[in-house]
């Protein structure tokens, strides 16, 4: 599982997304415009109330789908960055040791 791919693809739907309630949401506001409905200045204070509240949201949803995703990959046993480190290092030394004993035991 590619999870850097997996994180993209999550990240240009959520800009996809986005984008599409900006269009949609200035399209109905300039529909209200031209009925009469809402003024200029009033379609866009909406629009930029909107997608302050949209952007503070997605917010909060970014970071339940990161926490999910990590859950997942954990449940997976897929390991964390930070233990496959530990993991490398253990590793870097294990073979340092056993290159020690070798030529302790070749002199």
């Amino acid at each position: 599982m590619d999870t850097t791919n997996l994180l993209r693809q999550m990240f240009m739907i959520g800009i996809g997304t986005t984008s599409l309630v900006a269009e949609r949401l200035r399209q109905v506001t300039d529909e209200w415009v031209q009925n009469g409905q809402f003024n200029s200045e009033q379609a866009s204070q909406l629009v930029d109330e909107v997608m302050a509240q949209f952007s503070n949201e997605s917010g909060a949803f970014e970071e339940q789908m990161q926490r999910q995703l990590r859950n997942v990959l954990q449940d997976l046993g897929v390991p964390r960055q930070q233990e496959m480190d530990e993991l490398r290092g253990r590793i870097d030394r294990l073979e340092r040791q056993v290159r020690e004993l070798e030529n302790k035991q070749w002199r």
